[in-house]
């Protein structure tokens, strides 16, 4: 068997599970310890004690140990029995990138306890030079995995011998 055709099935047979409606992808530089402080900048804030929710707009960024989210605004829900963050809820151009890996998505939902970050609508994960599309991706900041679904698309790069 020729390089060239060994090289075309292992390119086959690594793109067809990324075609498929679902993949598991591994998100080594994404990992985070979820109990690390959640800092927050932004141009506005408003407090909504009715509904124990606070919503920063403009230029937001949340940091978290190495993890950066970056939104046109970001909802905070509190838990109601503490004044703990439960959960962020960001919309308008959300990124969430560390120093190797970075996603983009119209929104996504963070729950602090869980570790679980749900990005959802025209997802863009980039790894490298590798990129992944599709409708939803949830990420495991805990141990660093996540699943995109919803018309997966990639294109692997070849090593060079």
């Amino acid at each position: 068997m020729t390089l060239f055709a060994r090289a075309l099935i292992l390119t086959l047979a690594l793109s067809a599970p990324a075609l498929a409606q679902e993949a598991n992808v591994a998100f080594g530089g994404l990992t985070q310890d979820t109990s690390l402080p959640v800092e927050i900048t932004a141009d506005t804030l408003s407090v909504n004690n009715a509904d124990g929710s606070a919503v920063f707009s403009g230029n937001v960024l949340v940091g978290q140990g190495e993890m950066r989210l970056s939104a046109a605004e970001v909802r905070v829900d509190y838990a109601t029995d503490s004044r703990a963050i439960e959960r962020l809820h960001a919309t308008g151009g959300v990124t969430i990138a560390s120093s190797q890996d970075a996603a983009e998505a119209r929104e996504a939902v963070y729950t602090i306890d869980s570790g679980l970050v749900v990005m959802t609508g025209d997802v863009l994960l980039t790894q490298g030079q590798s990129a992944l599309t599709g409708q939803k991706l949830t990420l495991n900041l805990k141990d660093g995995t996540g699943v995109i679904e919803g018309g997966v698309s990639t294109t692997f790069l070849p090593g060079k011998n």
